[in-house]
């Protein structure tokens, strides 16, 4: 009640569960292939239309797909919709091109091998119909251009031998040797060559090929901008800022602001680095720039914080304008506790409202506008807990897996072993909760997961929804494979598509 006579609508329910279904995939594996090191995908990343999706390899490639379903009627989507014209096609892909982005690099300073991996990939503003992105590994970060441009080939000489005479003739009758448009003589030792190349009386005109520019195009990427010297550890985070001009770039220790426009400087605006590096007790693990408030900006760190960051403030940032961190439950610490406690990823939903985090063991939903901790707790790899020694071993504890939103909002998702990923609903009264495996058979090891339902977003309230507790076997009670693990995926901006990769493959479900 808003008023007198204002009634407010009842909330509509949650949205159903989503049934998801393989859509592609690129570079499938043979059953029994060996997977090479370069060819595994290291980033994934799709542009804010989501009509291009680029990724990066350990061996420094990106590789660009462009969308085709929406170029098939010649009309955009959002007009067939209003002329009620039927789609019923989901979104595809299909390869367009690709680059090397980064090469194997030494640095003799530091006596340290720079690997050629991408890390991160982030789109840019188009402009003039040519794409822009970011790509960067451990030290340098590029600025690509991609553009078709028209092809250029040589056409037909210019002069017709029949109708060009004595225009650079040097044959003449008193003139015993023939001689070539040089002047030089024409002797026995040629005598090998065809006549068709030099006819008897030498040649009688010069003839020049003149290039012509075809209706024939051809991508070309061209890298404008090199971003390097800049980051003493290794870069683990880049992202574009809202107002086109502007992009950050985080490592361990600091977080640097760049202008597209100048790669010989840049501003320090985040520096954690203690005076003495024996008290330092946390690191930058991720940091990304609000989708809309060029101003703002989040970082997270090893002890499973989240600070939100106002550059109207100060010109160093070391002072944040919120921080998010969930309280640790008493007598919980362990040995593992802060390993499990560093997030590997954070994500704004499209609105800016929310931050969406993923830590070893959970997916966590952030309201920007409550800090005393998540709106929602997604469990993960809670069933992995007594398995924690081993993964520590192994090294898989230290796995970054990413984490993404759809458009909407009303779905985050997130990587697991095995090649599986979960898709769960965060609108409130969802209990969605669906395992899918990167496979073309994605409901293969499909249980549903019983789990609590939800309470709404704004409730003070937060919400934990648990999976299966046995240890050694994932969600849906399946063995657990940690040498397959899916760590990289996105979600379409706009349609409920997610890409994923699994070793070398890129996979794509639609619902």
């Amino acid at each position: 009640m808003h008023g007198g006579d204002e009634v407010v609508a009842a909330p509509a329910g949650p949205p159903q569960p989503l049934d998801w279904k393989f859509s592609q995939v690129f570079g499938e594996r043979i059953a029994g292939e060996e997977v090479q090191e370069v060819d595994i995908i290291s980033a994934i990343e799709f542009d804010k239309t989501g009509d291009h999706l680029a990724t990066g390899d350990r061996g420094g490639r990106v590789v660009l797909f462009e969308r085709t379903d929406a170029k098939d009627h010649g009309v955009s989507r959002r007009d067939l919709e209003r002329m009620d014209y039927p789609i019923s096609r989901h979104p595809e892909f299909r390869y367009k091109t690709e680059f090397q982005s980064h090469e194997p690099e030494f640095d003799y300073l530091k006596s340290l091998e720079i690997e050629e991996k991408i890390n991160k990939i982030r789109w840019c503003q188009t402009a003039n119909s040519a794409l822009f992105l970011l790509s960067t590994n451990d030290k340098t970060i590029k600025f690509w251009k991609v553009q078709e441009k028209k092809i250029k080939k040589i056409s037909d000489m210019n002069l017709d031998p029949s109708k060009a005479v004595g225009n650079g003739s040097v044959s003449s009758s008193s003139n015993p040797k023939p001689c070539l448009v040089n002047g030089s003589s024409f002797d026995g030792s040629y005598n090998n060559l065809s006549n068709d190349f030099f006819p008897p009386g030498g040649l009688p005109s010069l003839r020049l090929p003149v290039v012509v520019t075809s209706q024939e195009t051809n991508l070309v990427a061209r890298c404008r901008r090199v971003y390097g010297h800049a980051h003493d550890y290794h870069i683990n985070s880049i992202s574009s800022n809202s107002d086109g001009e502007t992009f950050i770039s985080a490592d361990d220790l600091r977080i640097n602001l760049w202008n597209l426009e100048i790669s010989s400087q840049s501003f320090n605006i985040v520096d954690v680095k203690p005076a003495n590096m024996e008290d330092l007790t946390e690191v930058i693990t991720s940091a990304e720039f609000h989708p809309t408030h060029c101003n703002m900006l989040a970082y997270s760190s090893s002890k499973g914080s989240i600070r939100l960051i106002d550059l109207r403030q100060s010109a160093l940032c070391d002072s944040h304008a919120k921080l998010f961190e969930e309280p640790e439950p008493p007598g919980s610490r362990s040995f593992f506790t802060e390993i499990i406690a560093s997030i590997s990823d954070i994500k704004f939903s499209k609105d800016g409202r929310y931050i969406l985090s993923r830590d070893y063991m959970t997916l966590k939903l952030w309201d920007i506008n409550m800090d005393s901790g998540p709106a929602a707790t997604f469990q993960v790899h809670e069933y992995l807990r007594p398995k924690l020694c081993d993964l520590y071993e192994n090294d898989s504890i230290f796995d970054k897996f990413e984490c993404c939103l759809s458009g909407d909002g009303l779905r985050v998702a997130t990587g697991s072993y095995s090649n599986l990923f979960r898709v769960c609903g965060c609108a409130p009264g969802s209990t969605e909760s669906t395992t899918l495996e990167a496979s073309k058979n994605p409901m293969r090891r499909q249980l549903q997961t019983p789990t609590r339902p939800s309470r709404p977003l704004s409730s003070i309230a937060r919400v934990v929804r648990r999976g299966s507790e046995t240890p050694g076997v994932d969600t849906n009670g399946n063995s657990f494979d940690f040498t397959t693990k899916l760590l990289h995926l996105a979600w379409h901006p706009t349609e409920n598509l997610i890409a994923c990769a699994a070793a070398n493959s890129l996979y794509m479900y639609y619902a």
